[in-house]
């Protein structure tokens, strides 16, 4: 998911803290996603029904494959902790994660980047985000596979090998092409682009 980022005002006679203006927009506007990326807040609305539905369809070959057991967990909008800022965090679309990510918790709902070992996110009205400002975050945060359903120009990205803040491997993949995933997520994962770009789409009435 995508979002706008917010240029807020700095008043140098109080200390000013992005995580507590996170909360307050947060609690003002219910549904809506913050996050804080690079020192800058991104806010998300909330997302349509073809957003929601693409992310049902792409989470079932990762439970099919065994990730939601024992050794894994695949979970949606869980709270990733970044190195980019003091107080920066993201909020994936949908992860696959060590079982034991409950030990890794460390502030606000996020959780150390160590237990994460894939990244998912499905764009929506600020797509540029997920293309370019996530990349960097996750690289940074060593995130081992970033995966991106970039509903606007009906591509998959598949981003991998994190090296000095940058991915090494980055392909596009269009609809026709079956992807399968790098092993380091622990388990053979082959996605159906169409199927999946198809579901973000909205549909016929």
């Amino acid at each position: 998911m995508s979002a706008a980022s917010v240029e807020q005002p700095f008043d140098d006679d109080e200390p000013f803290s992005l995580t507590a203006l996170a909360d307050e927009i947060m609690e003002r506007h219910p549904g809506y996603r913050v996050e804080i990326i690079g020192g800058h807040l991104l806010v998300t609305p909330s997302p349509d029904a073809p957003h929601a539905r693409a992310l049902t369809k792409l989470m079932r070959p990762f439970i099919a494959a065994g990730l939601d057991d024992d050794e894994t967990e695949v979970l949606q909008n869980v709270g990733l902790w970044l190195p980019t800022g003091a107080e920066d965090y993201a909020i994936p679309d949908l992860v696959v994660v060590d079982a034991d990510i409950d030990d890794h918790y460390i502030e606000n709902n996020a959780y150390d980047p160590v237990c994460f070992r894939l990244v998912l996110e499905v764009t929506s009205g600020n797509w540029k985000d997920d293309l370019k400002t996530k990349v960097a975050a996750y690289a940074e945060a060593e995130v081992p596979v970033y995966v991106v359903v970039d509903r606007k120009h009906q591509r998959l990205h598949v981003l991998a090998e994190p090296v000095g803040g940058a991915y090494q491997y980055h392909r596009p993949h269009a609809p026709g092409e079956l992807v399968t995933l790098p092993d380091s997520i622990g388990a053979k994962v082959t996605l159906d682009v169409d199927q999946i770009l198809k579901a973000g789409q909205k549909k016929a009435s």
